[in-house]
């Protein structure tokens, strides 16, 4: 029970931190999400007056995966240019957190949606398909492979699918044979 009470205070204390350490750049309001790998904050980006989604990384994924492949993986996927792909606005370190920013999406999860309605009509799974799988294909084209691809990563925004969470994403030549860390962590939904 004290190792559940300690996790716990240490994930109100992040977005404390997170906005002290970002102080001037971005001013974090709320949670909007999270998940096995990192929590994802509503913040306004002070220097652009605009709303993004800052993810950060929880602290015991960054402390396996470390800041320097981080980095080397932020900066691959940062060089997505697609329509269907939510981009990186920026990355870094704050305070020993690992974040990335990108554009905050008025929307839902195709997650979302499925359960909210349950079926998709035909026409509509097919244009949201070929969407996701033009982004991958562009991806794949880059040298990087998503690894996290599922309904709760594929945006809905204004009638067009954003796939969004390449921050976890690999290039191939950087595979040391297998997809886990050093460490044995394996990274993206295991299920």
């Amino acid at each position: 029970m004290v190792p559940r009470r300690t996790e716990a205070i240490a994930d109100v204390t992040v977005p404390a931190r997170l906005d002290a350490a970002l102080t001037g750049r971005y001013r974090v309001t709320r949670e909007l999400g999270q998940g096995g790998m990192a929590v994802v904050y509503l913040a306004d980006d002070l220097r652009h007056a605009r709303q993004v989604a800052i993810k950060v990384i929880r602290p015991e994924v960054a402390q396996v995966l470390g800041a320097e492949r981080f980095s080397r993986e932020i900066t691959i996927a940062a060089r997505l240019s697609h329509p269907h792909i939510l981009p990186l606005y920026e990355s870094g370190s704050a305070d020993g957190l690992l974040f990335y920013v990108m554009p905050w999406v008025k929307g839902e999860s195709l997650r979302e949606k499925l359960h909210r309605e349950t079926q998709l009509r035909v026409d509509e799974a097919v244009a949201i398909i070929r969407q996701a799988a033009s982004a991958l294909d562009h991806a794949h084209a880059q040298g990087l492979v998503h690894r996290d691809i599922k309904p709760e990563n594929i945006l809905l925004h204004e009638g067009e699918a954003m796939v969004a969470d390449f921050g976890i994403a690999l290039a191939p030549a950087e595979w040391r044979g297998d997809r886990t860390t050093s460490a044995g962590l394996a990274l993206g939904t295991p299920a």
